[in-house]
């Protein structure tokens, strides 16, 4: 029998996006709730419980709440929301991280989907701690350039109404308060002690993202900038969807979009051997939302890893 999914919040940015994704296969039978009814807490429940497993495309308190509807003890969740991903219960849904992040991913039933920032400051932080190349006491800061469609269907809106705002055709910094709700799960999944500066920005492109962090020399334990990319390299050699350039960036000039519409999340390394930025790429609705999630389901449902994505 086709493993049952069900999509709870297929509306939203998201939810649409693994919609798109999910409906052109023939392997999986997506259970579709009469748009009147998705609202419906105990129509809700009954859809889940019939599913394999649900994503939940929600606001973090109705992720939550979702979760409680679930009463068959089969039924996997992946939750795209911020909610889970630093709750111990749940597995961190990023198979590249390591073997034990993918193993855990295939064996789980709860599964809590990275945000898109933060993948991109993970992919480049979490080998470096684990490599011994950073220590976890280094304080660390991180910007990020991300398309409006991470923003969510109002802000997408704004920025293509025919009336935008004039503002809107610059970029935005924001989240200037040092909260950004990514920085919990940079901080934890990493093992960092401080917790990083985190300044991201949304200008006016539909999608596409980078995630640079700078580091000096000093905080690098000796290695110069060819031997850290050499040691990225080797440590995503044979992973799935994240890569490192084969060579030094020596230029460092990278445009946001340029992994636009594919599942991938590309590493540069570049600077020079006393202030050294690492770049990640990749598409805010792709590794860093619905495809990352589609890959997820793949492990663990038994598919292919990167069964219908690009």
């Amino acid at each position: 029998m086709k493993p049952t999914i069900y999509i709870d919040g297929k509306s939203g940015t998201t939810g649409l996006q693994i919609y798109e994704r999910l409906g052109k296969r023939d392997d999986i039978e997506l259970l579709l709730i009469p748009d009147e009814l998705r609202r419906d807490p105990a129509v809700r429940a009954e859809y889940m419980d019939r599913a394999d497993l649900v994503f939940l495309c929600l606001p973090d308190a109705a992720a939550v709440e979702a979760v409680t509807l679930v009463r068959n003890p089969e039924t996997k969740i992946i939750d795209a929301s911020t909610a889970h991903r630093i709750d111990p219960a749940w597995d961190y849904g990023f198979p590249e991280l390591s073997l034990e992040h993918r193993d855990a991913i295939i064996h789980s039933k709860r599964v809590a989907n990275p945000g898109c920032y933060a993948s991109g400051f993970i992919a480049i932080v979490y080998p470096l701690v684990k490599l011994g190349i950073l220590g976890p006491e280094t304080p660390l800061t991180a910007w990020g350039l991300s398309g409006y469609s991470g923003g969510g269907k109002n802000l997408v809106a704004a920025y293509e109404a025919d009336d935008k705002a004039e503002e809107l055709f610059a970029p935005s910094h924001y989240a200037l308060n040092g909260d950004h709700k990514h920085i919990p799960e940079m901080q934890a999944v990493c093992g960092l002690t401080k917790k990083p500066i985190f300044n991201p920005i949304v200008d006016d492109y539909y999608k596409g993202m980078e995630v640079a962090v700078p580091l000096h020399r000093e905080f690098l334990n000796g290695h110069s900038l060819s031997q850290i990319h050499d040691l990225l390299y080797t440590y995503y050699r044979n992973t799935c969807n994240v890569s490192v350039h084969p060579d030094v960036t020596t230029d460092g000039k990278f445009y946001a979009n340029a992994l636009a519409g594919t599942n991938r999340l590309e590493l540069h390394v570049t600077g020079n051997d006393d202030r050294v930025t690492i770049a990640a790429l990749l598409d805010n609705l792709g590794k860093g939302a619905s495809g990352a999630a589609v890959q997820n389901m793949n492990l663990m449902l038994g598919f292919e890893e990167n069964k219908g994505l690009n």
